[in-house]
């Protein structure tokens, strides 16, 4: 360090030391004495202080990128770049005529790469710099006074003045300084170690001239600000760099060779690689149209067999980014997470088999859609997704009026671009879920040939042991989020500030195996690296980013893992793996549409409606549900298709509620199994129910959680409590009858007064307790329906676009008339039927007319009109029912919106004496046992989708089953009916 940089700095009283405030608290000095030790010093303190004294600027120009917005601010740092810039040109000026380096523009361009990167960390401190000059500033226009502040910033006693004011900054720059000088040195010296071998290796032999840009930062940065970077020759073509050990991508490509020996109708294409100890080169993948829509169905079959490949061998993280189409071929140009040991996020009730399912299924690897949710929508960041031209669903934050003096930042909707992973043709992109057939038959060829040939992958697979993998402990938005909040100015002026936001590392606690690692994800990140961890197939140590062995933290070496994975697949393992490709592709981009749409195709069979054929129709679906169940020593329970905030459809290990979850599920096979006296029914009924005591345990203990799952009959703890009071009975299960009170309780504490609905608020809860009363005789239950019917008869509804069951005034004013029904209550036998009388007509349903199913249709509607205690004032439920007569049949099966849901609202207006709607439930009912001989049920999910759920899914629809066939022993779980015949 020179003189006149130790004077700059000295203008502070604490200026020997200015550099410790920019340290964590563990790394600082223990004594004032050791603060002048400049032998202790930090690196980039001496180096920053160096530049602040240098009076040389150099001879080049360094053009910010202007990439992005905050790149106006970049001449404020032009210091810091030159000095960089220059010193990567001395050092590697040994190098040109060896690697034929043509240096003027590829030390340009690294130098306006580093000026970006130096603007993103400063940004927010030098645009607060701005706001607090800004009385001081000259110039006629916003833009004017802008640039005067960038020339007083850039000036050295300016730059000094700011570091002195916020130390972490200096830290920030001179790390990102440092770093990037070593690692582009570093890059270089290997290019010109390597240059003949990747001409021979990656170009065929073909000389592409001089080496003319070097693009970084292609991904995040790890080790020391090292990122996979870009090169880029005088004729056009390239290579890419990475700064990490390339074994396991080169025995990858071995492994897809050894798949295309055994499925050689497909060849699926790899990208080349030249490795070296630590680092490795790779050849530049372009992305290019399909000839043709015979080339795009070649794509996605290419695609299946990479997935069964990767499922295969545990990868995951192949998303968008990952992949690239080159014509015809997915080719992956990223493979470092292969053999990903599995850390299944743990739950307040215990184990549970369906998330251990998912997290070892092809749904892990990010090449099937796998979704982020938001105000806005969502957005497929898979290797099959990517969307180009889509909100992303969460708006982000940005810079407004870049280069003026009111320069900002704004939270704003931004338009993700896309990725070139997706096939096109003449640049539209395919969609994946078009192509669902070939997606499939390609996984199946694949699939079954590691079957059939699984001696000879095993006998492979030991040739990873020692290639290193990366190890995803978090995602990595987590790190980025941490990274970006850091640099706010208040956190910059001392290092405890900013380590006080790394704290959250600690506060979002990892699986059990993981917790010693948030020290090391904070030490990197101090480095401004992304944190990441690295393993071995052949070992269940771990390492860090700086090379510490952490001795036996994973459960079994990857090896083993995918050992025992190959060994268990079969032709079971395959349909269930086809099943989730089938749903998560279904669930890409379908919105939830609670509206009865398509009819039945074609003509019309009908059976005779007799109670075996329900029964044997019922029985085989609950086969289904059984076989797909997984299971462990003591719990069962299943993966499904569900609404997510009843918008979009999602892929989720099933929870607990009625609606969607195991407790519907459970509701359907132990009625099964009452009524059949198969035990097998009745027992997995009992172990998928196993958690529910836990589950309610801890809405008791937590109102917060109980308030967020609700007290609705269908989506809340309502209707958790009336599945397990029919349980209660139906298993005379000492342990449910147990927790019920404890989910009466629960129930109570998640009453919400702004949520009416019978789905997911206080008329479901209403309707739930009544019948969980009826059911037990449980008196918390009748206390809890009186609260919840006043507060339901004085609420204010809001206006809604039409009527419905579900969702609006008709299940509002049906639970209503059930409890003015059950207690003789005049006053709320009056507010419901105000509340049903000030309803708007039912929505309709575009071409197909009025809408016939129950959650928001007809069906459900005149169920409730259909009630004894208004019947016979008003006879709409009766025209109701002739509607849904002369309707045709829904080729939907479902509950929800269904065939069934239709049935069952018949069912209710039949009950009342209504005529016409005993025909009709009749004939209907004989046309659903022929369309179900002949094609099976289709759930109410996009695609008919089969999923285990009870509105939407199997269950309901086996349940609808034993109501058509057994009226009298089996109540209308659509109308949360008790067993009456028990009471």
């Amino acid at each position: 360090m020179s003189e006149s940089s130790q004077t700059d700095m000295s203008r502070s009283p604490a200026a020997p030391s200015w550099w410790t405030a920019g340290l964590a608290v563990a790394e600082r000095p223990l004594g004032q004495d050791d603060a002048g030790d400049r032998t202790i010093r930090p690196e980039w303190s001496v180096f920053v202080e160096q530049v602040l004294a240098a009076e040389s600027t150099g001879t080049r120009a360094y053009p910010a990128a202007v990439d992005d917005d905050v790149d106006v601010l970049a001449p404020a740092l032009h210091q810091f770049t030159v000095a960089v810039a220059e010193r990567i040109a001395e050092g590697a000026s040994v190098l040109v005529a060896d690697a034929r380096l043509d240096l003027d523009p590829i030390v340009v361009g690294i130098g306006a790469q580093l000026g970006h990167r130096l603007a993103t960390l400063a940004g927010r401190t030098l645009v607060s710099e701005l706001h607090r000059t800004a009385t001081v500033l000259s110039g006629e226009t916003a833009a004017d006074r802008f640039q005067d502040f960038l020339r007083r910033a850039a000036t050295p006693a300016a730059l000094c003045a700011l570091f002195q004011t916020y130390p972490v900054l200096a830290r920030l720059i001179g790390q990102a300084c440092l770093q990037a000088e070593r690692a582009v040195l570093e890059l270089l010296a290997r290019f010109a170690d390597d240059r003949a071998e990747i001409v021979a290796t990656l170009l065929d032999g073909t000389d592409p001239g001089a080496l003319v840009e070097v693009r970084t930062g292609l991904g995040d940065r790890h080790r020391g600000g090292r990122s996979v970077t870009a090169l880029v020759f005088a004729d056009g073509r390239g290579v890419v760099y990475k700064p990490r050990p390339l074994d396991l991508h080169v025995r990858f490509n071995d492994l897809v060779a050894w798949l295309n020996d055994h499925v050689p109708t497909l060849v699926v294409r790899t990208a080349a690689c030249l490795h070296r100890p630590g680092y490795g080169w790779m050849e530049r993948i372009e992305h290019a149209d399909c000839a043709d829509a015979t080339g795009i169905e070649r794509f996605y079959r290419r695609q299946g067999a990479l997935l069964a490949l990767l499922y295969a061998v545990d990868a995951t993280d192949i998303h968008h980014e990952n992949v690239i189409a080159a014509g015809d071929q997915p080719v992956l140009v990223d493979v470092e997470t292969l053999f990903q040991p599995v850390f299944p996020p743990s739950a307040s009730t215990g184990h549970d088999p369906a998330v251990a399912a998912l997290s070892s299924s092809v749904g892990r690897t990010a090449l099937l859609p796998s979704m982020i949710f938001g105000e806005h929508g969502m957005l497929d960041i898979s290797g099959l997704g990517g969307d180009r031209d889509t909100l992303y669903p969460s708006e982000a934050t940005r810079w407004a009026d870049a280069g003026l003096d009111t320069m900002h930042l704004v939270r704003r909707p931004v338009v993700f671009d896309g990725s070139a992973n997706r096939p096109t043709i003449d640049g539209a992109q395919a969609d994946p879920a078009d192509h669902l057939t070939a997606l499939l038959a390609g996984f199946r060829l694949a699939y079954n040939a590691i079957v059939v040939h699984r001696a000879e992958l095993r006998s492979f697979l030991p040739r990873f042991a020692d290639d290193e993998i990366r190890v995803i402990a978090r995602h990595t938005h987590v790190y980025a989020k941490l990274l970006t909040e850091s640099t706010h100015p208040d956190l910059l002026r001392d290092g405890v500030s900013r380590e006080r936001v790394f704290e959250e590392l600690w506060a979002q606690p990892l699986h059990d195996r993981l917790a010693c690692l948030p020290s090391f994800e904070a030490a990197d990140m101090w480095a401004g690296d992304v944190p990441t961890f690295y393993t071995r197939p052949g070992t269940r140590d771990l390492w860090t980013a700086a090379g510490e062995r952490l001795r036996d933290v994973l459960e079994q070496p990857g090896l083993d893992t995918v050992a025992i994975k190959v060994a268990g697949m079969g032709e079971l393992d395959r349909h269930d793996q086809e099943w989730l490709i089938t749903a998560t592709l279904a669930s890409r981009l379908s919105t939830v549409e609670h509206r009865s749409a398509d009819l039945l195709p074609g003509p019309l069979v009908a059976v005779e409606a007799d109670p075996d054929r329900f029964l044997s129709l019922a029985c085989g679906i609950a086969d289904d549900i059984a076989a797909r169940a997984a299971h462990d020593d003591t719990r069962a329970n299943w993966t499904g298709m569900e609404p997510l905030d009843d918008r979009f459809w999602t892929v989720l290990p099933m929870g607990a509620g009625l609606a969607t979850g195991y407790c519907g599920v459970a509701l359907f096979l132990a009625q099964l199994g009452k009524l059949t006296g198969v035990t097998r029914y009745l027992d997995l009924a009992a172990k998928a129910v196993r958690p529910v005591s836990g589950l309610v345990d801890r809405f008791a203990a937590e109102p917060e959680l109980a308030q967020a799952a609700g007290c609705g009959g269908f989506a809340g703890i309502g209707g958790i409590a009336y599945a397990l009071a029919r349980l209660t009975n139906l298993l005379d299960d000492a342990d449910i009858r147990a927790c019920l009170a404890t989910t009466v309780r629960a129930s109570a504490l998640a009453d919400d007064p702004a949520a009416l609905s019978v789905n997911d608020g206080s008329a479901g809860g209403l309707a739930a307790m009544l019948a969980v009363h009826a059911e037990t005789g449980l008196p918390e239950a009748a206390a809890l329906a009186a609260t919840l019917a006043d507060r339901v008869a004085e609420a204010e509804l809001p206006a809604p676009a039409f009527d419905s069951f579900l969702h609006g005034p008709a299940g509002i004013g049906w639970a209503l008339l059930r409890y003015a029904a059950d207690t003789g209550s005049s006053r709320h036998a009056a507010a419901a039927t105000a509340i049903l009388a000030g309803a708007p007509s039912v929505a309709a349903e575009g071409n197909h007319g009025i809408d016939q199913g129950w959650c928001s249709g007809l069906a459900g509607v005149a169920a409730a009109w259909s009630h004894p205690l208004v019947s016979h004032a008003d006879r709409r439920a009766a025209g109701m029912a002739a509607t849904l007569a002369a309707a045709a049949p829904l080729r939907d099966s479902s509950l929800c919106h269904g065939e069934l849901g239709v049935l069952l609202g018949l069912s209710a207006v039949a009950k009342a004496g209504h005529e016409t709607a005993a025909v009709a439930l009749a004939r209907r009912s004989g046309r659903l046992l022929g369309t179900l001989d002949n094609h099976g049920p289709r759930c109410g999910t996009p695609s008919g989708v089969r999923t285990p759920g009870l509105l939407a899914g199997l269950a309901g629809i086996g349940y609808g089953l034993l109501h058509l066939g057994f009226a009298e022993d089996v109540p209308s779980v659509l109308l949360l009916e008790p067993a009456v015949s028990r009471l």
